[in-house]
């Protein structure tokens, strides 16, 4: 007998994702109070990944998004000011 999110039902699984999304914003926001900023970035992208699942976001989708968002921004800032985060680039 198998067990786990799989086996849930839908409505039991988005209550259980909702809350651990909460879980893991009070851990983040904990991380950022005590200035562990790396550790914090790293739960971002759990807390994105979680959010993308919730709302049925595609890799592709979000792909497209920062990719159109880039795209603004370049439009938008003067060439000294075109470099993003390390943990923000794109990994193909």
């Amino acid at each position: 007998m198998a067990s786990g999110v799989d086996d849930m039902p839908v409505a039991n699984t988005e209550e259980r994702l909702l809350a651990l999304l909460g879980t893991l914003e009070e851990c983040q926001a904990f991380l950022v109070d005590r200035a562990n900023a790396e550790t914090a970035r790293l739960l971002s992208l759990a807390i994105l990944e979680l959010r993308m699942e919730l709302h049925k976001v595609t890799d592709s989708e979000l792909k497209a998004l920062c990719d159109m968002m880039a795209s603004e921004e370049l439009l938008q800032e003067p060439t000294s000011a075109r470099r993003f985060p390390p943990y923000l680039k794109l990994v193909k």
